[in-house]
């Protein structure tokens, strides 16, 4: 399966409410915020980092808002780390299944723990993401991804 059907499966079987919008392939916020007529701030940005200190080692999903840029040391503190940066794509390939800038704001991976900042809960009904391919895009009822991600929510922005 890939990670948009198990992307899919875990929305259809817990009648979340969604709908897909395919587009011209691309990874870039601003780009894809325009192709899909959302809000920049809708977009749920996620980023695979590596987390190490404090006897941590640990690969973290951030999931914000697209509008804002993410505090790696945050990140690191939401797991009990000291430093985190950013996966190679190697890594994010191998754990997500996915290319930079189609990763959905969901974990599949048991070694890959999902931060999420509360911001991304607070301003819009709906948030938006690709949904792991960089050509088709969600658009996601807000409570009902709050409801399924089963995320640590933590300030993680600057």
């Amino acid at each position: 399966m890939t990670t948009h059907d198990k992307l899919i499966a875990l929305l259809d079987q817990h009648q979340a409410r969604y709908r897909l919008m395919p587009h011209e392939a691309t990874g870039k916020c601003e780009a894809v915020a325009a192709l899909r007529g959302t809000a920049l701030g809708q977009g749920a940005k996620a980023l695979v980092c590596h987390v190490k200190g404090n006897g941590v080692k640990q690969h973290v999903l951030a999931v914000l808002p697209a509008d804002q840029q993410a505090d790696l040391a945050r990140v690191a503190q939401a797991v009990g780390g000291r430093r985190a940066s950013l996966a190679s794509p190697a890594e994010v390939d191998m754990l997500t299944g996915c290319v930079f800038g189609a990763i959905p704001p969901f974990s599949f991976h048991p070694d890959l723990r999902l931060v999420v900042d509360p911001l991304l809960f607070a301003r819009f009904d709906e948030i938006a993401f690709n949904a792991g391919r960089l050509d088709l895009s969600m658009v996601l009822h807000t409570e009902d991804y709050r409801r399924l991600c089963n995320a640590n929510v933590v300030k993680i922005i600057q």
